[in-house]
């Protein structure tokens, strides 16, 4: 042993931490000036409101490029999502110089749950439809 206190992991508890008052609590005389106690923790809406969608038809992409479309069922507030009816949506890239438009193939799986963390848009699809780019000037 040092004599200072330190004692290495599995040398006598600690884990390798000094011993000693490490917790501080109010009664030692340490207010602050820490409000958070005082005040109520202002509860945070959600970023979306999923609610409005439910039983609804929602088309959603994940980071990869894949693509699902389904009925949602549920949600938690990571946003994983719970789809009925899914079906996974596969493009196949055109072809460079044959000029062949894209073709889309459609897979039926069912009812799923989707990982939160990899979605990147969640659209609805009931009541959208297709536009022309305004963005593409004509030649």
């Amino acid at each position: 042993m040092r004599g200072d206190g330190y004692y290495p992991r599995g040398g006598g508890g600690g884990g390798g931490q000094r011993r000693g008052n490490l917790h501080h609590s109010k009664t030692d005389g340490d207010h602050g000036n820490d409000d958070r106690d005082h005040k109520e923790k202002k509860k945070r809406d959600a970023f979306f409101d999923l609610k409005k969608y439910s039983d609804k038809r929602i088309h959603v992409k994940f980071m990869g490029g894949r693509e699902v479309e389904g009925v949602l069922k549920g949600f938690d507030q990571l946003l994983n999502i719970v789809l009925d009816d899914a079906e996974e949506i596969i493009r196949v890239p055109e072809e460079q110089e044959g000029g062949v438009p894209a073709e889309e193939k459609r897979r039926y799986i069912g009812i799923v749950v989707l990982r939160g963390p990899s979605v990147i848009l969640l659209s609805p699809t009931d009541g959208s439809e297709e536009i022309a780019n305004p963005f593409v000037q004509a030649e």
